[in-house]
């Protein structure tokens, strides 16, 4: 049975006037607060199984999320999607540096055999030039842990490189079975003062590693809000593309660990991305998959029935985006979002995230007490620090690149990005254009960032009177704005003279 909330009518009025609205129009209506929500009560979810502690996830977009903003991301309890402009190896590369950029639990640690020698085991050292000089030991033709190999264990045999792991390993070790926390971890290996402790199997054959080193950093000094998994891993996800390319990246990214992955196109309500859809819950039924983009109700029914695990709404919102000018499409953003969000929610509880036209921190509850769970952001992150690109000096301030994927220099660039707009096999030349190029300004860190505009988002459910994303979904209620309305909302009738950190008009 559908659930009712405040904010029904109001769109259900606009229905009848076949007027849609975008974030510009709105604004929440204000109700009675207890305070500001904690930090710690605005945790929600991208996909069925993948929890967000900031509801704020970056885009996939060449100019926006590789690994180092998508760590940035996870340790502010938001999520990075890393982009597929480039090939699958290199895709998994990147997830993978996110997820071992913590190295709670290494659940592929580099083992050291038994019958090799010291010589052999320190070549390889040397060769793969690793930081560390302490290794599992197993034994070669039964794969069971028989003893660690540690910085002394090679310190004590430097005289005698030739002889065999099996004599200069540590015998006398600790391990603990498959499931123990990263928590666990740490007491155990603070109460028997050991810097290893290797993870294994009913069968005593490897299955991950913990180190003094990381698990301590971790439980002494992470910040309560980092997204990290059950292994003490920072979460990630990836888009992709359509069959057949999918096959092979989708392959690529599970072996990599990815939480997460996007079916990334222009227009997910199409049989190329249902067949896509159908592949990977019968080849990796434990995988999330979110599904984007979409702005209909009836394609988000379709997507959770088909067994979509997140819906990403938004045709033609960016900034970089000329989708509704060049193919006359697409639905303003904050209608699109609580029509889809309603259709998840009643059908299936499945998660929804708004992409795109967010421009200001105020858009995010907008977008969250319409419907949404989280949002994504592309033009607000691409000045980071941590974005791909250098900072550009221009007209005597400081700006970063940044382009659509449906741009021209994107297309050319990239399969992916053809692929995303259909346009797989067309020629340069003939190539047509769903998005411009362009330069934004520097922002700094995207922890910065993040902090002005999530202190934004907790001050709109402080004015709403909510105290969690569920409570704000129950509670928000909209006014539709008059022209005067929407410049009576900015700073008026001076001039200014001082940027603040979380606005700027016109840009």
């Amino acid at each position: 049975m559908p659930i009712s909330r405040r904010v029904d009518q109001f769109f259900e009025d606009m229905l009848k006037l076949h007027l849609a609205l975008t974030f510009d129009d709105v604004r929440l209506k204000t109700g009675h607060s207890n305070g500001i929500p904690p930090d710690n009560a605005l945790s929600s979810w991208f996909s069925r199984h993948v929890p967000v502690h900031v509801p704020i996830i970056s885009a996939a977009m060449d100019k926006v999320t590789e690994h180092k903003l998508a760590i940035a991301m996870a340790l502010f309890g938001g999520l990075g999607i890393i982009h597929r402009s480039g090939t699958p190896e290199w895709q998994a590369k990147e997830v993978r540096r996110v997820k071992f950029h913590l190295n709670g639990m290494i659940d592929r640690p580099v083992c050291l055999f038994a019958d090799q020698t010291v010589a052999s085991a320190l070549k390889l050292i040397d060769e793969r030039k690793f930081s560390f000089q302490s290794f599992p030991v197993i034994d070669r033709d039964t794969d069971h842990l028989v003893g660690i190999m540690t910085s002394t264990d090679f310190g004590f045999c430097a005289d005698h490189p030739e002889q065999l792991i099996s004599t200069a390993m540590t015998t006398d070790l600790v391990a603990a079975p498959l499931g123990t926390t990263i928590a666990n971890a740490y007491t155990i290996m603070q109460q028997r003062k050991i810097k290893m402790l290797p993870v294994v199997n009913h069968d005593n054959t490897i299955a991950g590693l913990y180190t003094w080193v990381d698990t301590a950093r971790i439980q002494r000094g992470n910040d309560p809000l980092a997204n990290i998994d059950d292994h003490g891993q920072l979460r990630v996800g990836a888009a992709i593309g359509i069959l057949p390319d999918a096959a092979d990246r989708v392959a690529a990214l599970v072996d990599a660990n990815v939480d997460v992955v996007v079916i990334d196109t222009a227009h997910a309500d199409s049989k190329t991305v249902f067949d896509t859809l159908a592949w990977i819950e019968q080849h990796y039924p434990n995988l999330d998959v979110v599904v984007g983009n979409i702005s209909q109700p009836e394609s988000a029914q379709a997507l959770i029935a088909a067994g979509a695990d997140g819906i990403k709404i938004g045709q033609g919102p960016g900034s970089i985006c000329t989708t509704r000018i060049i193919a006359g499409i697409g639905r303003p953003q904050v209608t699109a979002v609580y029509w889809c969000a309603r259709e998840a929610r009643d059908t299936a509880k499945v998660p929804v995230c708004a992409d795109g036209g967010i421009r200001h921190s105020g858009d995010i509850p907008i977008a969250l007490g319409a419907g949404a769970d989280s949002v994504m952001l592309g033009n607000l992150l691409a000045g980071t620090d941590e974005a791909p690109g250098e900072i550009i000096f221009f007209e005597g301030r400081q700006w970063k690149a940044y382009r659509g994927m449906g741009s021209l220099e994107a297309m050319a660039a990239s399969r992916a990005s053809r692929e995303r707009y259909g346009q797989t096999n067309v020629p340069t030349e003939k190539l047509i254009a769903e998005g411009i190029s362009g330069i934004v300004p520097y922002r700094g860190s995207v922890a910065s960032v993040l902090t002005q505009y999530f202190g934004g988002l907790k001050d709109g459910l402080g004015y709403v009177g909510a105290e969690s994303i569920a409570d704000l979904h129950a509670k928000a209620d909209f006014d539709r704005l008059s022209n005067s309305g929407k410049e009576e909302s900015h700073p008026h009738s001076i001039r200014i003279t001082s940027d603040a950190p979380n606005y700027r008009r016109g840009e």
